[in-house]
């Protein structure tokens, strides 16, 4: 049986000690880590990360994927469990994404199927992302909007911040709570922040200028 390539760089060092325990005595599987053997990721068939790092290294392998090479394959191990983060992630190239919380089977199965080049999502994200995908996505503007209620500001200050009328503000304010289905602003913000699609306490960029 010819092993499959898997390397470990998740950047929760106690985590890759694990995924590496579990990983490691499956057949069929090669298994390296960043902890002691970091130059063998350059032949990896499927790296296993924490969040940040799997989005960031599912872009750079499929920007520089050769022609008829598909890239590696990366399978994230996160806490990350808001639709607005998985999709991100889905988005990006990230071909497998698990919760931290998973049993030990579910991360063999996982590992194997990006390793036979096919992709894998936990059923909780699964459901999750399906959910998403059947209400209205908010716009960007609604978006920065939505973050700035988030903070506190009344239309007269978000309408400052993002250079629009208060008119337009009102505009947006009723488009969000309309696709949040929500009763108030601080539903919506309520809804907004359970979903993943704004940041406790994060400002948007529109309101940092």
């Amino acid at each position: 049986m010819i092993s499959s390539s898997i390397h470990i760089m998740h950047a929760d060092p106690i985590v890759t000690v694990g995924l590496h325990a579990v990983l490691a005595g499956q057949p069929g599987l090669r298994v390296t880590s960043h902890l002691h053997q970091p130059e063998a990721q350059r032949v990896a068939r499927v790296l296993v990360t924490d969040y940040d790092a799997g989005v960031a290294l599912a872009r750079q392998a499929a920007a520089t994927a050769g022609p008829g090479m598909p890239p590696v394959a990366v399978l994230v191990v996160t806490q990350y469990d808001k639709e607005w983060e998985v999709r991100l992630a889905m988005e990006a190239g990230v071909a497998g994404y698990l919760l931290q919380s998973c049993g030990t089977d579910e991360l063999v199965h996982a590992a194997g199927q990006l390793a036979r080049g096919q992709r894998y999502l936990s059923e909780s994200m699964t459901r999750s992302v399906a959910d998403s995908l059947t209400r209205e996505a908010l716009t960007g503007r609604e978006t920065d909007v939505l973050q700035l209620l988030a903070q506190g500001c009344c239309n007269k200050s978000i309408a400052r911040k993002l250079g629009i009328g208060v008119g337009t503000v009102k505009t947006h304010v009723k488009g969000v709570m309309s696709k949040l289905d929500a009763t108030a602003r601080t539903h919506a913000v309520v809804v907004a922040t359970q979903r993943g699609l704004i940041r406790p306490g994060a400002g948007s960029a529109a309101a940092a200028s």
